[in-house]
């Protein structure tokens, strides 16, 4: 039989146990997340705060529990290896990053760190990881690329210009993903019987010759592959296409907000917040190399009508009814 003595013993004791006031607040486990961006946060608002939005749907709070160490490479991927090893060693528990370049800095230069990829192209093709379902090694998170991709986008400009017959892709071919990208479209385009030309642009001292030989070649319209550095000088590029009066399809819904004509893409803020599920889940405890890649759901098409209108094309009501955003 219990006696008082002993119930009051125990009650003690499990008092004695409990933390004090503010010692549990004191003890809790701040996370530090590295966050990779390409250009600058001035440039990825949006993408800024839909990650920063899913970690706060989950929980984390900055400045209570965690901390976002961001580190931008100003549109020079000759950056990315000095900004994570500045990551490394802070040190951070986990490396958000974006696109194929940042990724494989990051992964070359830790093996233990976890990588969270919030947006990559062909991650399997590029060497990021084994396979969708088994990544393998510290690397995990999303990837851009389904197959049938860069040929929706040739498919929607002929749906815009029928009479389409010859285009320019611009691309940067210091990003690994662009060979993927560009045998897509070329053979997309052979397949629709389009003559193509490819201008690479690997830095900023190349848009002059670039510009130069597009506006000699003068073709029916350009395609922009996506890639991280053309995105950060889109300005450049969408004063071109305007200058030249050229109908162009471009990977990033921000081309078309700031001027340009049409874009098709996945939902890349969806990309960032579900990246941050891929964070709490590490920070709970689970192995990168357990979770499965997830490849994207949802895309949007965005059309600029002030744009065609300048450049004196009507844009079917098929693109128009199938349009996520049209920008009058």
């Amino acid at each position: 039989m219990i006696t008082r003595r002993e119930v009051l013993l125990a009650i003690a004791t499990t008092l004695l146990a409990m933390p004090l006031p503010g010692e549990t607040q004191n003890a809790r486990k701040i996370y530090r997340v590295g966050y990779l961006g390409n250009s600058s946060a001035s440039l990825e608002p949006d993408l800024v705060e839909a990650f920063r939005q899913g970690m706060r749907d989950l929980g984390y709070i900055e400045g209570k529990n965690l901390v976002i160490e961001f580190r931008w490479a100003e549109g020079r991927y000759d950056r990315f290896a000095s900004l994570v090893t500045d990551l490394i060693h802070l040190p951070v528990d986990v490396i958000v990053t974006a696109g194929t370049p940042g990724t494989l800095a990051a992964k070359n230069a830790t093996k233990t760190i976890p990588l969270v990829i919030a947006v990559s192209g062909d991650a399997v093709g590029s060497g990021l990881i084994e396979s969708l379902a088994r990544p393998g090694g510290n690397v995990t998170g999303l990837t851009t690329m389904v197959p049938e991709l860069e040929g929706k986008r040739l498919e929607l400009l002929l749906e815009i210009l029928p009479k389409l017959a010859r285009i320019t892709v611009l691309k940067n071919d210091a990003n690994p993903l662009m060979a993927i990208l560009f045998r897509q479209t070329a053979a997309a385009a052979k397949s629709s019987g389009v003559a193509l030309e490819a201008v690479d642009i690997r830095a900023g001292d190349d848009f002059v010759k670039a510009f130069a030989s597009i506006a000699k070649a003068r073709p029916d319209a350009i395609i922009v592959l996506a890639d991280r550095f053309l995105l950060a000088e889109r300005e450049r590029i969408l004063t071109f296409t305007a200058q030249q009066r050229l109908a162009a399809m471009y990977p990033y819904r921000e081309f078309v907000e700031r001027g340009g004509l049409i874009s098709y893409s996945p939902n890349y803020a969806e990309s960032f917040r579900s990246a941050a599920r891929y964070v709490d889940k590490i920070l709970k405890g689970a192995k990168p190399a357990d979770l499965p890649v997830e490849q994207p759901t949802k895309f949007e098409l965005v059309v600029n009508m002030k744009t065609a209108k300048t450049l004196g094309i009507k844009i079917p009501n098929s693109i128009l009814v199938r349009a996520d955003k049209v920008i009058e």
